[in-house]
Order: C-alpha cells, then sequence, then structure tokens
C-alpha cells in the first residue's frame, strides 16, 4: 500500500512502539460514562487540557468523545451540552491500538481514519492513550537526532 504525503517510513520511527510512547509521556487515561453530559465532557477536557476523553463502562471502552465531536454533533444541531448524554454524540465503535504497534503504523491509521486520538488496548484492558501530538514529537525529535548525527559524521566527530 502506497504511502501518504507525509508519511515518509523511516526505519526509526518504523522501530519506535506505542508501549515506548507511553513509558515516556505516562498511560493516564481520562474518562466518562455514557450516561455523563457532554458538558461534563467538555469541563474534564478544560481542566485536564485534553481534546478527547474516553468513554468506559467499568473497564470496557464504548466510545470516544472529543472537541470535534462536539462542535459538530452538539454546538451545530442547536443541542444543549447539559441536556445531552454523552452516548448520543459519541464516536463508536473506537479505532484502538496495542502497545506493540509502531509510530508509522499509528500515523497510518490517524491518517486514514481521520482520527486525533488512539485508545491503546492490551488484552482487552485500555492502558493509555495516544494523540497525532505525541507522534509528531517523536518524529521530530528522531529527525533532530538524526541531524545530529549527520552533523557529527560530516565534521569528522561520528563515534566510530
Amino acid at each position: 500500500m502506497p504511502l501518504g504525503f507525509g508519511q515518509k517510513k523511516t526505519a526509526l520511527t518504523a522501530a519506535i512502539k506505542v508501549s515506548s510512547l507511553l513509558d515516556a509521556k505516562g498511560r493516564e487515561v481520562f474518562a466518562l460514562s455514557p450516561r455523563d453530559t457532554v458538558y461534563d465532557a467538555i469541563a474534564m477536557m478544560s481542566e485536564k487540557h485534553v481534546g478527547a476523553l474516553l468513554v468506559m463502562e467499568g473497564e470496557a471502552l464504548v466510545g470516544i468523545i472529543s472537541e470535534r465531536d462536539y462542535a459538530r454533533k452538539v454546538i451545530l444541531c442547536g443541542r444543549s451540552s447539559k441536556d445531552t448524554p454523552i452516548a448520543e454524540i459519541m464516536s463508536a465503535p473506537v479505532i484502538f491500538v496495542s502497545p506493540d504497534a509502531t509510530v508509522d503504523e499509528c500515523m497510518r491509521i490517524m491518517t486514514e481514519q481521520r482520527v486525533r486520538h488512539l485508545p491503546v488496548v492490551d488484552n482487552g484492558r485500555v492502558v493509555g492513550v495516544i494523540s497525532i501530538g505525541d507522534l509528531v514529537r517523536v518524529i521530530i525529535s528522531e529527525q533532530a537526532q538524526t541531524i545530529d548525527h549527520l552533523h557529527a559524521y560530516i565534521h569528522g566527530s561520528y563515534p566510530a
């Protein structure tokens, strides 16, 4: 399958696993129940400085709600965020990845599915969430390291 714009595969990002990303950024998950209101979700997103929340029934992942869902399914439809349950506007079924997925795989999924957040599920249990921003930070960091190594090589200071 051909890669899209900006998806040039590199050996570095192809090897980086989601589990490593979660180890670095943390595994904290913010979630609400499908019965909570959209207002509750927007308030929590603001408080936690995140753009999406998982929707959970106990330990089961049943949906995801994002700022985009709020804008398109509440504001533009003239609904009240205080009266609308999350279940009515959440995105489901949820697109997710395993901890073994690579940065490249996640970028492909996010691009093709037009999502900005991916829950990470291991053996049926949510273990974290990654965002497009997380992936971009890793890619930029890897590119900076490559540039530093090339500069060192060109200037003769690359370790043998």
